[in-house]
């Protein structure tokens, strides 16, 4: 049990951040965010789930080079199962069991064990697949989510904990699976509401909006190469609004407030072939920001070109997450930052639409 203990801070200390430099792995870019403090007690994360994160799970490869190549090097990928068979290299630690249910996991009592093996800061979970599939109701499947929550906040009572919106399915033996998933993904947000806290926050990651179960699975379950960019791409911001909230003045410092915020997209003008949209990201807390990250996911195709007011990176699959710039990321309570963008769109398209998303820190 690890009672209290705080998250280490990531922050730069000069020197040591010239060292790990050095150290970077050849062709892995961005300023090393591992302290001496870090180094010694890193940020443990526990990827949670079924096979869709365990085998094998190349989403977990992905992350674990984002975060690198971002200099996120202080975060460790932990669990009781190591590698299972994803040929990149990488921090394979996870507790990604194949065929396993939520609910048996729960049932069982299966998760203290290995939290306590591992003892992680921070779960991210996508957990569920297997019991859509076995036609368990959304209550029953929330209710063994409720009991997890519990038994990690038990474990570390500052756990943070990432949880997923399904991604889509449509296995050929299932046919009402695609909708099933529909009706759990609808009810995750307000489960996730009820249970966060402030010291030990849930944050929903929309897995589910523009993943392809034709395009993005090999078998209308599990990820192909693209649906694994595609699930990485998505945690990626959220993971990274953790980690960087253990820097101090952040949530996980004793009398930090819960940092949060919201999206909003605008369609400024449209012709044909295009758009220009703006997405304005508030502070809904009590707290004030110092920095916030959004994802936008464009409908119908589009795919962003420019942006401004803000950094950005773009997925495979169109998604392009937006990092404040140094003049706008702090943000009072109730204040907001805009930036803007220029779109492509398909002939045809209709009315520009996008879904955004944002954390802040």
């Amino acid at each position: 049990m690890r009672g209290t203990r705080h998250s280490p801070p990531l922050r730069l200390l000069p020197l040591l951040g010239l060292l790990a430099a050095l150290l970077v792995p050849l062709g892995l870019t961005g300023a090393p965010r591992a302290s001496a403090a870090s180094a010694a007690d890193p940020v443990r994360v526990m990827p949670l789930g079924d096979s869709i994160t365990g085998s094998p799970g190349c989403w977990r490869a992905l992350l674990w080079e984002r975060l690198q190549s971002a200099g996120y090097t202080g975060a460790d990928f932990v669990g009781t199962l190591s590698h299972q068979g994803c040929g990149r290299p990488h921090d394979g630690d996870n507790e990604g069991h194949g065929g396993e249910l939520v609910t048996d996991v729960a049932d069982r009592n299966l998760l203290p064990a290995r939290l306590a093996a591992t003892r992680p800061d921070i779960v991210v979970m996508h957990f569920g697949t297997n019991d859509v599939w076995s036609a368990l109701p959304p209550d029953r499947i929330l209710a063994a989510y409720t009991k997890l929550v519990g038994q990690m906040r038990d474990s570390n009572p500052d756990m943070r904990i990432l949880v997923a919106q399904l991604i889509p399915m449509n296995p050929g033996t299932c046919a009402a699976c695609a909708q099933r998933v529909v009706d759990l993904n609808a009810r995750i947000p307000g489960w996730a509401r009820a249970t966060s806290t402030d010291r030990s926050p849930v944050t929903v990651v929309d897995q589910w909006t523009g993943f392809s179960t034709a395009a993005d699975t090999y078998d209308g379950v599990h990820p192909d190469a693209s649906g694994d960019e595609k699930i990485a791409a998505r945690w990626f911001p959220a993971l990274t609004a953790l980690l960087d909230a253990t820097e101090p003045g952040g949530p996980g410092d004793p009398g930090g407030g819960d940092p949060a915020c919201t999206a909003s997209f605008r369609a400024v003008s449209a012709w044909q072939g295009g758009y220009q949209g703006e997405v304005t990201v508030t502070n809904t807390s009590a707290s004030p920001v110092t920095r916030w990250t959004a994802t936008v996911v464009p409908a119908g195709g589009a795919r962003l070109t420019q942006v401004w007011n803000g950094s950005h990176t773009t997925a495979a699959d169109g998604t392009v997450t937006v990092a404040s710039a140094a003049w706008n990321g702090a943000l009072a309570p109730g204040a907001g930052a805009v930036f803007g963008f220029l779109a492509d769109a398909p002939a045809g398209t209709g009315t520009p639409s996008a879904t955004v998303t944002c954390t802040a820190s």
